[in-house]
């Protein structure tokens, strides 16, 4: 069992930064790769980045590909996700999810462990 909890959102003026942090408890961490989605109000959760269990393979989403950086640190059990450049599209609640690695890692139902998700609002 994995348990995750998210930290550091809040809010920011466009062309600002934010990180975020998913810290974990339970299972090592090394075991698993970590994915940020992400969920403006009435739309559907997306996914925004991954990285694999010992950190050697990241990817992103276009929307966020060359502003937003994820890192992991195995030896603090935690995950990070650095967002600069924010634009007001990027409001929504990040949630870090934990789950083995594959090839369809955008899927939301590749991962088996959630937390509860931090909120992000950009302002124009």
């Amino acid at each position: 069992q994995v348990e995750l909890v998210e930290s550091g959102g809040g809010l920011v003026q466009a062309g600002g930064s934010l990180r975020l942090s998913c810290a974990a408890s339970g299972r090592t961490f090394t075991s698993y790769a970590v994915a940020w989605f992400r969920q403006a109000p009435g739309k559907e959760r997306e996914f925004v980045a991954v990285i694999t269990g010992i950190g050697g393979i990241t990817h992103y989403a276009d929307s966020v590909k060359g502003r937003f950086a994820i890192s992991k640190n195995n030896a603090v059990n935690t995950a990070y996700l650095q967002m600069d450049s924010l634009k007001p599209e990027d409001t929504a609640v990040y949630y870090c999810a934990a789950g083995p690695y594959s090839g369809t890692y955008h899927y939301q139902s590749k991962y088996s462990y959630w937390g509860q998700g931090t909120q992000v609002t950009v302002s124009s």
